[in-house]
């Protein structure tokens, strides 16, 4: 089993009045809120963590994108992975992912992913989300019609780029480039292996298994609600009579690891409390614009997350941590407690990249440490033979272990 340290890089000062005097957290955010002098130290703090992450022992560190939001302060993973790249040395650098339908042309994306790979000895897993509708269809005023064609496209032009031996053209509906000629180009061959994030649809599910992609379901609200969700992938991947492979699959689920349950519970109350009352105040209006949701998902009767989010943001106020535990939005106790809990994660969804949220809301950098340090030295361990029968076939072949250093 691997574990991924997964970091949103939350704003950790939206104010206690947030919810009561903003519509939303994404697309109108008002933009006084926004100090970059705390930014600055917000950013370096996140590097110190996801570069402690790497050294105590997980096996990548995650990093995603996200526009005109407080919930996530990415909007280009891919600077955050060249950093990474040079300052850590063996764990993958997971990008989950670059929003390819909004990158013209997406030849960019196969550029600076195979920079990345190249800097780091082909480290990278490539992720390749559609992209929430506030930072594609608002935040980037993507037509959301459009977008899973967009996407697709640009899918294709960037695989070619990175496998074709002579250059090519490439004449799409939505790009058209005369001369594509993809360098630098990828040390992992055919390229890095793809994980596709999704959040619940039916064309994501076909789409990772057709092409043999990982799914990667990044759950705001825990392993209880995500049940459904990877059932249905895992039907589709029975319908495709592929095997059921549990590294085919990924999962985010909110950690906090203490000493003892009171400890967990008055070291994460107040980070989770502000990310779930805070950091998930989504104005509806955002959260689905017609065209975003396929036909098909529609008639499955599924309901994105981002969608159910907003939903519940619009009719409760900030949600308590007793509920938060309760429902399963975050994994709390001591490291024998999370040890269980973390277990039943992994076996009921049948997943085999686990993705720990170990820095949630306005935790602290030392906090984000002990929980990073007793999840690994304390956890870790006890999971990691979990899985074991099964052969990881989507996972990066750094450049040391190819044949040709081998040569």
């Amino acid at each position: 089993m691997n574990f991924l340290w997964f970091h949103l890089m939350p704003y950790m000062d939206l104010p206690a009045d947030f919810r009561a005097k903003n519509p939303s957290v994404w697309v109108d955010i008002d933009p006084a809120l926004f100090d970059p002098a705390r930014a600055h130290q917000m950013y370096n703090d996140y590097f110190d963590e996801l570069e402690y992450a790497a050294k105590v022992g997980f096996d990548a560190i995650c990093v995603n994108e996200h526009h005109s939001n407080a919930y996530g302060l990415m909007p280009s993973p891919n600077l955050v992975a060249m950093a990474l790249a040079r300052a850590t040395k063996d764990a993958k650098i997971c990008v989950l992912g670059n929003s390819i339908a909004l990158y013209n042309p997406p030849t960019r994306v196969a550029e600076e992913f195979a920079m990345i790979d190249c800097v780091s000895g082909g480290r990278l897993i490539a992720g390749f989300p559609v992209g929430t509708p506030m930072d594609t269809c608002f935040a980037y005023s993507t037509n959301p019609s459009q977008l899973r064609q967009r996407y697709h496209e640009a899918h294709d032009l960037i695989v070619r780029a990175w496998t074709e031996p002579k250059p090519f053209a490439f004449n799409g509906r939505f790009t058209q480039q005369a001369h594509v000629n993809a360098w630098p180009r990828p040390i992992q061959k055919p390229h890095p292996p793809i994980w596709i994030p999704g959040g619940g649809s039916v064309e994501t599910w076909d789409f990772c298994v057709d092409n043999d992609y990982v799914y990667c379901y990044l759950s705001y609200g825990g392993y209880k609600i995500a049940q459904d969700t990877m059932k249905g992938f895992w039907k589709v991947v029975d319908q495709a009579g592929k095997e059921r492979n549990p590294y085919r699959a990924g999962f985010l689920q909110f950690v906090g690891v203490a000493e003892s349950r009171q400890q967990a519970l008055d070291l994460y109350t107040g980070p989770a409390e502000y990310f779930y009352g805070r950091c998930q105040h989504i104005d509806p209006r955002y959260a689905g614009p017609a065209g975003y949701v396929t036909e098909e998902t529609q008639r499955a009767g599924l309901t994105g997350q981002v969608a159910r989010v907003a939903d519940r943001s619009k009719r409760r106020r900030a949600t308590e941590m007793s509920e938060i535990v309760d429902e399963g939005y975050v994994v709390l106790g001591t490291p024998d407690e999370v040890v269980e809990q973390i277990r039943e994660v992994a076996t009921s969804l049948h997943v085999g990249q686990l993705m720990p949220l170990l820095h949630f809301g306005d935790m602290s950098k030392e906090t984000t440490f002990t929980n990073t340090r007793l999840f690994a030295e304390k956890v870790i361990p006890k999971l990691k033979g979990l899985f074991g029968d099964y052969e990881d076939h989507w996972w990066p072949k750094p450049f040391a272990a190819s044949s040709v250093a081998a040569e």
